[in-house]
């Protein structure tokens, strides 16, 4: 693949139905329940991307049979206690966090002291907020300065623990979630807001789970040592996937987009909302419930007049992946958009608000920041002409897309670097962008 992509114009007119990959969140989880599973499990619409096919050798390194049907994935789980590791074994996450903090809950109980490591920007993301609970459960783990490379061995005798999750880390709840399922006893979670497809899952394989929302915390009760049979699961499209071409609808000129088969999560959905609350009028159709995902139809069309926002914080944790994209509409917006208590994105892949606020300054919108809450002036009339260069991202796929749009969007000569950092999470992004009418690849 080429170092870089070129993008001199912006994307014209286009009307168009699409599908989008399936959803990366629930992809992990559905290959590592079935890892668990007593049998075989199908997935269909499994994403193909390189955090995907991480998952997939490490779960085989840990004595899995994985194989690729013509159109779904077959996985044959031995139970939780199934996972049989050699002396010196090391599972390498690449760039992804979520399978790299869940695969650790599923390591409480292993056989030998197991190894993970990441690549350069997983590296330096704080793994002690998943370590100092799986040790409560009695297992030895140490990282290097808190963060990878980390070393897991298992427990031979778990204690179920109570767990107050501050952050509102989907990855961090579910890790504690998948070691009590390892676990007698009852694991009591109480924790903050954030997105549930793991207690979807663990509700639609039968798994002993209570849940109760109060006062923005998800409190869990997980029952453990209960085993769970093979299943069968086709995993929807990825919303934040979609969120790059609803925002591309929303910016270019006379165009209209419906995206079909998207998960619309309530624990997800916050994108829709923020855009819906900036005058963007995303239409939902088709919605229908499965196995506890909402999956509906997105209808989108170009719009003009987009409002600014006082972002209300309780999307923040529904719309956490999707900030990037949403700023590209506040520096369209007429007048002032502030959005607060953003820190956790500067946990992510890169240090996205941080690289966020200086992209804004460089296509000339005025960005004021506190901390981390920032206000972003928008200019309804931006239209750029100038030359841009987009590198040293940390190879952060969401900044490649991001800075894609704007190009398209906004007009300008761009030249953005590492576009193989798609394969992380949105492996068919340029296929996509093809079917609008304009070729990158």
């Amino acid at each position: 693949m080429k170092k870089f992509v070129t993008i001199k114009n912006k994307l014209k007119k286009f009307k168009k139905e699409i599908y989008i990959s399936g959803d990366k969140s629930i992809s992990i989880r559905c290959v590592l329940l079935a890892s668990q599973a007593i049998g075989i499990s199908k997935i269909y619409n499994l994403l193909e991307s390189e955090d995907i096919f991480n998952t997939l050798k490490s779960v085989k390194k840990l004595g899995i049979k994985v194989k690729k049907k013509k159109n779904y994935y077959e996985i044959s789980g031995l139970g939780l206690n199934g996972y049989r590791a050699r002396k010196g074994l090391t599972l390498n996450a690449g760039n992804s966090g979520t399978f790299a903090r869940l695969i650790l809950g599923l390591l409480v109980n292993i056989n030998e002291e197991v190894k993970l490591i990441g690549d350069k920007s997983l590296s330096k993301r704080d793994f002690s907020r998943i370590t100092e609970p799986l040790k409560l459960f009695g297992t030895r783990a140490t990282t290097f300065k808190n963060k990878l490379p980390v070393k897991i061995r298992g427990a031979e005798y778990l204690r179920p623990i109570d767990y107050h999750e501050k952050i509102g880390s989907a990855q961090c709840k579910s890790a504690v979630m998948l070691a009590a399922l390892k676990t007698p006893g009852i694991t009591k979670i109480k924790a903050k807001r954030s997105r549930n497809h793991t207690e979807l899952l663990f509700k639609s394989l039968g798994i002993p789970i209570k849940t109760e929302i109060k006062n923005n915390y998800d409190y869990i009760e997980v029952r453990g040592l209960h085993n769970f049979k093979g299943f069968s699961y086709k995993i929807p499209g990825d919303i934040s996937s979609c969120s790059f071409f609803l925002v591309l609808t929303i910016l270019s000129d006379d165009s209209e987009l419906i995206i079909r088969n998207v998960n619309i999560n309530f624990t997800r959905n916050g994108i829709i909302k923020i855009l819906n609350l900036m005058n963007a009028n995303i239409l939902i159709s088709n919605k229908k419930k499965y196995k506890g995902e909402l999956i509906a139809d997105l209808k989108i069309k170009s719009r003009k007049n987009l409002k600014s926002i006082n972002c209300p914080a309780k999307y923040n944790t529904t719309a956490i992946d999707e900030f990037l994209v949403i700023f590209l509409i506040a520096a369209k917006a007429k007048g002032t958009s502030t959005f607060k208590n953003l820190e956790e994105l500067n946990q992510k892949e890169s240090p996205r608000l941080d690289i966020a606020i200086k992209f804004l300054k460089e296509i000339g919108i005025k960005v004021r920041r506190n901390k981390n809450d920032i206000k972003i002036v928008g200019n309804p009339n931006l239209n750029l002409n100038g030359k841009y260069i987009i590198k040293n991202f940390r190879k952060d796929h969401r900044v490649f897309m991001m800075s894609c749009i704007a190009a398209f969007s906004f007009g300008g000569y761009w030249k953005i670097y590492n576009p193989e950092s798609v394969n992380t999470s949105f492996p068919n992004f340029f296929k996509t962008v093809d079917q609008l009418g304009k070729k990158l690849i």
